[in-house]
């Protein structure tokens, strides 16, 4: 025999019950440890997508000081223009 045969099915029933409770608990715990993990992972890259729209706005700023207000398309409107007199 293999230890598994009881001759007491109450006590078998109960036995997987007891297995089957502890394993959904274990998936349990590890979904929220993983759901944990995500959430984390998913604030760490809202936080680094908010400073990179910092650094953007910052070098926007940076740039409307150094040069001319013109845009690109301003300035190429103007080399355009220039090359066809």
């Amino acid at each position: 025999m293999d230890g598994h045969d009881s001759d007491d099915p109450k006590q078998s029933t109960a036995d997987m019950t007891v297995f089957v409770q502890n394993l959904l608990q274990q998936m349990q715990s590890r979904f929220q440890t993983m759901s944990e993990s995500i959430i984390s992972k998913i604030d760490e890259m809202g936080s680094r997508i908010d400073e990179l729209e910092q650094s953007i706005n910052e070098l926007r700023a940076e740039m409307g000081q150094e040069g001319s207000p013109s845009t690109p398309n301003s300035a190429l409107k103007a080399k355009d223009e220039s090359q066809d007199s």
